[in-house]
């Protein structure tokens, strides 16, 4: 398996991996496809990793700059999709692992909205006055790579169509 940047030619293939992997997600729209779409149209996207093996993509990570209350610089992973098919055979992890390497030399941190449970693996976790309105607070989770304690809402780009202030 290969972790390595998106091509032009992968578009396709990524929105159809982000589809069918989070429509096994009861909150998924089966729009999520749109939210990379959106990023990569604006240029907002700081990683957009694919996992690749026999030239097939397999697995997807996109990274794009966030806020969290007034601290800027931090990294905000989402979606990271894997093909249903592939599931527990550690692509997801590949991909968050480089990603994590990737960003920790231009990000304060990262976070995410997600389960606690997976991505407790890779040192995320809850914080006190960290969230993001109308999510669970144990899902919002960050990792930062300094001392700083995120507190605040977790501004994501307008692309994830939330009600947030920029």
């Amino acid at each position: 398996m290969l972790i390595r940047d998106e091509t032009m030619g992968d578009i396709p293939a990524i929105s159809r991996v982000v589809t069918e992997a989070l429509l096994l997600l009861a909150q998924a729209t089966g729009t999520e496809a749109r939210i990379v779409e959106a990023l990569r149209a604006e240029d907002a996207l700081v990683l957009s990793l694919v996992a690749e093996e026999a030239g097939e993509v397999i697995g997807y990570l996109a990274a794009s700059a966030a806020r969290i209350g007034t601290q800027e610089g931090w990294g905000l992973i989402g979606p990271l999709a894997v093909l249903p098919s592939r599931h527990r055979q550690g692509i997801g992890t590949a991909l968050m692992t480089e990603a994590l390497r990737r960003l920790r030399a231009t990000s304060r941190g990262v976070a995410l909205v997600g389960d606690p449970a997976y991505y407790g693996r890779f040192g995320f976790r809850s914080f006190p006055g960290l969230g993001v309105v109308g999510c669970p607070p144990e899902v919002v989770q960050a990792l930062p790579f300094d001392a700083t304690e995120p507190r605040g809402e977790l501004i994501h780009h307008r692309a994830f169509g939330l009600d947030q202030q920029d």
